[in-house]
């Protein structure tokens, strides 16, 4: 009999058929409600050598490639508190299945905002930080990984341990907590995180203005990524059968905002807008493959440009060098990432495939740092039981 199977006070069935990790089914999911329960579950898992993916609402669990194998899902979605909101240092703290709406909803009364945008509706913490997935206002505010200020996790072998705390300027130990962002679960099963915090602002005001094309909207995206007026978001979106649109977000006091909307809006022959095209979401359908691009900002237009030329459908960042593309049935995905790697990496960039990677493609591409990234996760999880196969080089 399995040691997980034995656990007397942890919800562990067997799964169902829903139960799949990007296409993959699991044998059995198991479901904690505390951190000491997860270290339960995974020294358990350890002992039957068992291999693990974590599992929170499962907006993005089909992100990244699929696992070689997977045994147990580890469901957070009972893990869904806000711990801690200390709106005098700005700082929240929130279990790993917690949605991010509801961690804004719990620290908005105080005038406060986790500044990370909700791209993927019902995203939860451990997505965000399993994905580093953020929007338009990574312009001013980075992140998640720079907004992330200290994490609690359990090792793959049911170790627990925190890294970091509810100071901003913590600067004890090693900053584990940045490390865990974007790593997709290959290296700790992360339960619970502290965020730093910014204040809502009075007026926040969306300008928009049009182009007939990625390339054509390149003086419009110059003069606001460097207009003394400093833009909170700087969004472009370029279809290949429509206009490119660019939707600049002004954020201040309503005094401030008012005077910057009327220089903005003159300078780049804007209007404003309720909010940017296509809101924080991102292009195409859940359906389709869907590209992470990135560059140096002088690069952003001409690598969009490429891509509608592709057929394929852009929005992004423009004032971060942060594009996702969606990439329809009727194009050859493997051509298209071949030739906008070429190019993002030319530009100081890569292109990734976060969604709908074919097997035989790459979805991350080459990545100088291997050999450390593959020291890393060796340390962390010896067994590669924690979602092998997920991240750069099969790690």
């Amino acid at each position: 009999m399995l040691a997980l199977t034995t656990l007397s006070d942890v919800d562990v069935r067997d799964a169902a058929e829903s139960d799949v990790v990007a296409g993959l089914p699991a044998r059995l999911v198991a479901r904690p409600t505390s951190p000491e329960q997860v270290s339960a579950l995974m020294r358990a898992a350890y002992e039957d050598d068992l291999v693990v993916v974590p599992r929170a609402a499962a907006t993005m669990l089909h992100w990244a490639p699929r696992p070689t194998a997977c045994d147990v899902i580890l469901d957070l979605s009972a893990m869904d508190r806000v711990l801690e909101h200390q709106a005098g240092d700005l700082i929240v703290s929130a279990e790993a299945g917690t949605p991010l709406s509801r961690v804004q909803e719990a620290v908005r009364a105080s005038g406060q905002r986790l500044a990370i945008d909700e791209v993927v509706p019902g995203s939860t913490i451990g997505g965000l930080i399993a994905t580093n997935l953020s929007g338009p206002r990574r312009v001013a505010y980075g992140t998640a990984r720079d907004l992330v200020i200290g994490v609690s996790t359990v090792r793959a072998d049911g170790v627990m341990a925190k890294s970091g705390g509810k100071v901003v300027k913590n600067v004890a130990g090693y900053d584990l907590g940045k490390l865990m962002v974007g790593s997709h679960g290959t290296l700790a099963i992360v339960t619970s995180a502290y965020f730093r915090l910014h204040p809502i602002p009075e007026a926040a005001v969306w300008l928009r203005a049009t182009a007939p094309s990625p390339r054509s909207a390149q003086s419009l995206v110059h003069q606001a990524v460097h207009s003394q007026v400093v833009p909170a978001a700087v969004e472009i979106d370029a279809h290949p059968t429509g206009e490119t649109t660019i939707s600049v977000l002004l954020e201040g006091t309503s005094v401030g905002v008012a005077a910057r909307v009327d220089r903005m809006a003159t300078a780049l022959g804007a209007t404003t807008a309720e909010s940017p095209i296509g809101d924080l979401g991102l292009p195409g359908t859940d359906a389709q493959p869907l590209l992470k691009i990135t560059s140096q900002l002088s690069a952003v237009t001409e690598i969009a440009q490429t891509a509608v030329d592709l057929g394929l459908h852009v929005r992004g960042s423009a004032g971060a060098g942060v594009l996702f593309a969606a990439v329809p049935d009727s194009v050859d995905i493997v051509r298209a990432v071949d030739i906008l790697r070429a190019e993002s990496t030319a530009a100081g960039g890569a292109t990734v495939v976060l969604r709908g990677a074919p097997d035989h493609l790459d979805a991350w591409g080459p990545v100088p740092a291997l050999d450390l990234m593959r020291s890393v996760k060796n340390r962390f999880d010896p067994q590669h039981l924690l979602s092998p196969g997920r991240f750069v080089g099969g790690l």
